[in-house]
């Protein structure tokens, strides 16, 4: 009856543990996401950005699929660009 006694108090304890554990994780989970939208914001709105921008230039200029191609890659390279920006600063803080 003993041991029977203790592995229920044992059973309890990771049980209240695994609870406990499973309330931190959630916490992570949802600031983790919140870190991945962020950084997927960033990439798309900087790419929306330069193909906006370059739409309104090939109109005034008259000149319809140059800067468009021009600003959508100038969008990309400076999405990626803030990404990595964003990444590295999110390891750093992490390391404090």
């Amino acid at each position: 009856m003993k041991n029977l006694k203790e592995i229920s108090t044992r059973l309890e304890i990771a049980k209240k543990k695994i609870k406990k554990d499973g309330v931190k994780n959630r916490g992570r989970n949802a600031a983790s996401l919140a870190k991945a939208f962020k950084i997927s914001t960033e990439l798309v709105a900087a790419v929306v950005v330069g193909t906006i921008l370059g739409f309104i230039l090939d109109n005034w200029f008259d000149t319809k699929p140059l800067f468009i191609i021009c600003f959508f890659f100038l969008g990309v390279t400076a999405g990626i660009l803030n990404v990595i920006k964003s990444a590295k600063r999110m390891q750093k803080n992490l390391k404090k």
